[in-house]
């Protein structure tokens, strides 16, 4: 059977199980792209993985709540889905669009009350400019960075988010968390250092205890342990004093901590389209 036949297959057993309103918070992990890494080196500046293979999940998570819907990560561009053999550039392998998880819930981009992103690289922001009707949460320094110059001239990545630009937005400013929906159970933390703006997500559910998305903070399982900072993070020392933070938070609040490019961390999470409650 081809990978188009089964992902067909996989959608409509999506569509016999659509989730129905909420009456409390519910955390779904989708699967929106895998990179394939064949030397993994950029990830460690200590040279670490030198020449190691390595696959790197790439989640989007939909937190349901009672007063609306709020998107963390948008995942790698779901147009990949449509390439040969669901790649593009012989890296990335998009096997789900994001918008048609979103339609076995019966969710549509427009019903997305909320949309936030760790931080705006290719794999988190890729299908952003799909919910410029939503209203964006992102950290100020973060939203300077996606609009720079530089990023302004990239006609690949840049096209796929730039709708944001003027969409509505909630601007994350100073080092105070933000708070979704005003209730504590989605409140969003300032990790910068990956980049200027980076930032985590706790989730707290009413079975399942609190939930740490921790964005691009650690990329590979044993990086967190070891504390090994990416080749290219904008800053070495702002990145260290990060992880202290958010280790900081998720001993605090005994959070389940999500490493979300973590193969083994998704996986233990509950099967789309069944939800973490």
């Amino acid at each position: 059977m081809s990978l188009r036949v089964l992902a067909l297959a996989a959608a409509s057993v999506w569509l016999a199980a659509a989730a129905p309103a909420p009456k409390t918070v519910e955390l779904y992990a989708m699967d929106c792209g895998v990179i394939h890494e064949k030397d993994a080196d950029a990830y460690a500046d200590d040279g670490a993985y030198k020449g190691v293979a390595r696959d790197l999940i790439v989640p989007c998570f939909l937190i349901r709540h009672p007063k609306g819907d709020l998107l963390w990560e948008t995942g790698l561009p779901q147009t990949i889905y449509d390439q040969p053999g669901h790649k593009a550039f012989g890296m990335f392998t998009v096997e789900h669009r994001l918008t048609d998880q979103l339609k076995a819930l019966g969710l549509a981009p427009g019903d997305i009350k909320f949309m936030s992103v760790s931080h705006s690289h290719f794999d988190h922001i890729g299908n952003g400019g799909l919910f410029a009707t939503s209203t964006w949460i992102v950290d100020a320094d973060e939203r300077t960075y996606a609009f720079r110059p530089q990023q302004r001239a990239d006609k690949d990545e840049f096209p796929r988010y730039a709708a944001l630009e003027t969409a509505k937005t909630i601007l994350i400013q100073g080092d105070a968390p933000y708070d979704v929906f005003g209730d504590g159970s989605a409140v969003i933390y300032q990790a910068p250092g990956h980049t200027p703006g980076h930032t985590v997500l706790l989730v707290k559910l009413k079975q399942a205890g609190p939930v740490l998305l921790t964005g691009d903070m650690w990329h590979l399982a044993e990086s967190r342990a070891a504390r090994r900072v990416p080749r290219f993070n904008t800053d070495r020392a702002q990145t260290l004093q990060s992880m202290d933070r958010v280790e900081k938070l998720a001993a605090d609040t005994k959070a389940r901590v999500v490493r979300e490019h973590v193969p083994e961390d998704f996986a233990a999470l509950p099967k789309f389209p069944q939800p973490l409650r």
